[in-house]
């Protein structure tokens, strides 16, 4: 929330208190090394034991309120038509305007469904930019996605407030060459590739329009969503003294169908596909007793439906929303100062570090950013995520496929971390930009044929991992 300073200007407080909290364990370097080798150099691999800061990702890991908490216990178990999921229904109506709604166990349950229903064999799906899952379940339906980024959103230094805008002409063009293959053009708000970059108001309403015109469906990807309006508001003109909750709602109208894995913005298990055209929601429910059980449980706990519906409301609410954005702003402008090559500007999800620059005596066959990811791990503990060519599989061909960004992401869960976490954060990783030579590199050990950055081992180069170590024990000791 905000107040007014006796110093000037405005205080922003932090709607709520913590109440129940987790004791964290440093695992010493040698531990460290011990356990990323274990992992095939891979942090997902990682046991969550040998963690300091699970920053790997949001996903499923941020803090629930006691309104959720108690949700769940009161909630009615049903497999078929608990009040809990009318009452949910009644919530993404009020909340995000859609009259039909779908649960599904998890936001990739979601795009499965999207991808079935509309992607044949040559469709495309033109969008701001890809996430790992939604590509390969595009790809596997048999489709292509076309990404149409605007041209800042690939340069990390560039200060475009809505970086994760579509380039309204390049659509153009798309549509008018190929109409008739587009399955539905796609918004990922925010775009977390990119950087967790946001999607400005203008945007999303061109892009609607540009649908209308040729007849083509608008799917957003809301997952996200919180933080998207919160820079509406922070960021477009004429959206300052709006409430988050009617930016949401205008923010999604634009859109045909609306998807979410409920793991994050709503910080619960789970996730749903919500619609206002009968004839969408017609094609996809069909499919749910097939994949994801009856309709009024979607694959998900009767508990966690009662605690999405209230996580719903609880996202978009002006006193709770930020305290984490407000983090990374920090983290990013003080690592900037110091000439650590960060995304900017400051966008949701984490910090995002350009991998590239950071290691830029590391080839990107060697992967640059999952290196810097394991490195990372070395110094400080935390775990964060590789976002860059390991998270690309290769070609039909065999060959690596380089995306434009290689970044690592490390992630900031809604109300869970602390300024002290930032400044460890801070501080481990300005240690290793100045020893970032000793970094080398890795190679595959087992390399999986589809979303191989979950499942992959490597090594790493010239046992590069082993020389950092000794340098990290000679100057900071054993933690």
């Amino acid at each position: 929330m905000l107040v007014k300073s006796v110093s000037g200007g405005e205080l922003r407080v932090d709607g709520y208190r913590v109440r129940i909290f987790e004791r964290l364990e440093l695992p010493p370097v040698d531990q460290r090394l011990r356990a990323i080798r274990e992992a095939g150099w891979n942090t997902f691999l990682l046991k969550a034991t040998d963690v300091f800061l699970d920053m790997l990702t949001d996903s499923g890991v941020n803090a629930m309120s006691d309104r959720q908490l108690a949700a769940m216990i009161t909630a009615q178990d049903a497999y078929a038509g608990s009040k809990a999921f009318y009452e949910f229904a009644e919530v993404v109506e009020e909340v995000l305007g859609f009259k039909y709604v779908i649960p599904v166990h998890q936001g990739r349950a979601a795009e499965h469904l999207l991808a079935k229903v509309f992607v044949r064999e040559g469709s495309i799906v033109p969008m701001n930019y890809h996430f790992t899952t939604t590509k390969a379940h595009i790809e596997l339906a048999g489709g292509t996605i076309v990404e149409i980024p605007v041209k800042e959103a690939l340069d990390v230094k560039s200060r475009h407030p809505f970086k994760g805008n579509i380039d309204v002409a390049a659509l153009e063009e798309v549509l008018k060459r190929d109409r008739d293959r587009v399955a539905y053009v796609r918004i990922e708000a925010v775009a977390n590739l990119l950087g967790g970059q946001p999607v400005s108001m203008k945007n999303i309403a061109e892009v609607r329009a540009l649908c209308d015109k040729f007849g083509v469906p608008l799917v957003l990807d809301g997952s996200m969503v919180d933080w998207n309006v919160y820079f509406i508001k922070e960021r477009e003109p004429g959206y300052g003294s709006k409430k988050l909750s009617d930016i949401l709602k205008e923010f999604v109208s634009y859109a045909d169908i609306f998807y979410m894995s409920a793991r994050k913005a709503p910080s619960v298990r789970g996730g749903f596909i919500a619609t206002n055209r009968r004839e969408f929601y017609e094609k996809l429910v069909v499919h749910i007793p097939v994949y994801e059980g009856f309709i009024t449980y979607g694959g998900m706990s009767i508990k966690e439906i009662a605690a999405m519906a209230v996580g719903l409301r609880e996202m978009i609410d002006d006193d709770l929303v930020g305290s984490e954005l407000e983090l990374i702003k920090y983290v990013v402008e003080e690592l900037d100062k110091k000439g650590v090559p960060v995304v900017l500007p400051p966008g949701g999800l984490g910090v995002h570090v350009d991998a590239t620059q950071f290691l830029s005596h590391v080839s990107r066959s060697a992967y640059p950013a999952g290196s810097l990811a394991a490195a990372l791990y070395l110094a400080s503990g935390i775990r964060s995520m590789e976002r860059g060519a390991m998270s690309m599989d290769r070609d039909k061909s065999g060959r690596e496929v380089y995306p434009d960004l290689e970044l690592i992401r490390i992630a900031f869960p809604r109300r869970t971390y602390l300024k002290s976490h930032a400044d460890y954060l801070i501080d481990r990783l300005l240690w290793l930009y100045n020893h970032r030579d000793i970094v080398n590199g890795l190679r595959w050990v087992y390399e999986p044929p589809v979303l191989r950055f979950f499942l992959g081992r490597l090594e790493d180069i010239d046992n590069w991992g082993e020389k950092l170590v000794k340098v990290y024990k000679k100057e900071l000791g054993d933690l």
